[in-house]
């Protein structure tokens, strides 16, 4: 009996639009390789990017006369447990583990480590929480100032964030800046604030002549009850996402949110309005490396060779 063995042909993968992209950002030297998906390096043409742009976000927000806030990017974890956020987004959260251990435990540490085994077993938790997001740390700093005064608070924070969701589309990292404007008031204040946005949003968005549309969002509850969650705010139209191409046409990118907690922060850490009412709350937020993917997605890798008019925009 004649036995033919036949070796089949190893034909690659195609690889996705996400995954071409971030090979085109690594072969042009704008985003570095780590070696771990959704943390990367970035050029220092990136950087001047993210800059530029958040000069162009605080030259929309100046007349608002927001109190600039800038917090470092971890949480006491004591605020985060608080915060609630395990119970709806437990598959994104990042804590702080440290060795806390004596010699002995030092030289177990050491063993796991050259035998190739989980050292990390000899680290427990420290008092720090990766910051998810970056108005986190405000609504329990707010909570100690007291009432609200009369015509409320408005923020101006940034923050690097965490979100552990390891991917190859570039978009989706897993350390990146968020920028937030943070209305603290009245349900009358905050929507005003929110609504004022939406419409500040696409007209700066578009003029830096990038394509864009606006749709109803929901953020990424986790389980079966964060669906009725997710359901929930798409239905009473809580979270607006602005949407623009960089990885897929198909499915957008959210470069900026525009959303209205109503007064779950307010109530959670007790924040209280002039009259003595439970706080309602809005921000809108800039996801500062995806606006930069974006100019590039669109008008090439090259800085000096994007529009005249987006230039001027940027850098004047």
């Amino acid at each position: 009996m004649n036995m033919h063995t036949r070796t089949a042909s190893i034909i690659p993968a195609e690889k996705s639009a996400a995954e071409t992209f971030l090979d085109e950002l690594f072969d042009a030297g704008l985003l570095i390789d780590t070696g771990v998906d959704g943390l990367y390096g970035r050029s220092g043409a990136f950087e001047d990017v993210i800059n530029a742009f958040n000069g162009l976000v605080a030259k929309y927000g100046a007349a608002d006369k927001a109190t600039a806030i800038h917090f470092p990017p971890g949480i006491a974890r004591r605020l985060f447990e608080k915060s609630g956020y395990m119970k709806s987004f437990p598959q994104l959260a990042g804590t702080v583990h440290s060795f806390m251990g004596g010699e002995a435990d030092h030289c177990s540490l050491l063993a796991d480590l050259e035998a190739g085994q989980d050292w990390t077993e000899q680290q427990q938790a420290t008092d720090v929480v990766l910051t998810p997001a970056a108005c986190y740390p405000l609504y329990p700093t707010v909570a100690k100032r007291g009432p609200l005064p009369e015509q409320g608070r408005l923020y101006d924070l940034q923050s690097y964030c965490f979100r552990h969701e390891p991917s190859k589309d570039p978009a989706r990292m897993q350390m990146f800046r968020m920028r937030e404007f943070v209305r603290i008031g009245s349900p009358d204040q905050v929507c005003a604030f929110r609504e004022s946005w939406l419409d500040r949003g696409q007209k700066m968005m578009a003029s830096l002549l990038l394509p864009l549309t606006v749709d109803l969002a929901n953020d990424p509850f986790f389980g079966r009850a964060g669906k009725m969650l997710a359901n929930n705010q798409r239905d009473t139209g809580l979270k607006f996402e602005l949407l623009i191409p960089v990885t897929s046409e198909e499915k957008p990118t959210a470069c900026l949110s525009f959303n209205y907690h109503q007064d779950h922060f307010g109530s959670l850490w007790n924040i209280r309005s002039a009259d003595g009412e439970q706080a309602h709350t809005a921000c809108v937020g800039f996801g500062m490396e995806r606006v930069a993917l974006a100019l590039f997605k669109h008008h090439g890798p090259d800085v000096e060779g994007w529009p005249t008019e987006v230039r001027k925009l940027l850098w004047g």
